[in-house]
């Protein structure tokens, strides 16, 4: 695979699992799934989602560069990718309603 698609994909799993680690918290799931419940076992799922994607993330870059550049990309991904999720956040965080398989809460007006 060329190594461009490897760090994209590398850069999606960090979205993908930071995304998880935000809905595992009760304020960010209120935020983006509304008044739908979210159960312990739920949180607990999205966090170990949310860490298995950042450790594939982390080996996507590792098959890209040699470790101490992989790293580098790996933290630089993961910096990227919490901006993203907190512009979400603040500004659709319906959207990430999509990352929990749960239909986006209605917008008001």
């Amino acid at each position: 695979m060329p190594e461009n698609v490897l760090l994209l994909a590398a850069l999606l799993l960090s979205v993908i699992g930071l995304g998880w680690f935000a809905l595992a918290l009760d304020v960010h799931w209120k935020q983006a799934c509304g008044k739908q419940a979210r159960g312990v076992a739920s949180a607990r799922g999205l966090r170990l989602f949310g860490g298995v994607a950042l450790s594939l993330s982390l080996i996507l870059c590792l098959q890209v560069d040699h470790p101490t550049m992989a790293a580098l990309v790996w933290i630089m991904s993961l910096a990227g990718a919490a901006l993203i999720v907190a512009f979400a956040l603040s500004w659709r965080p319906h959207w990430l309603a999509l990352l929990a398989a749960r239909p986006p809460r209605r917008q008001a007006g």
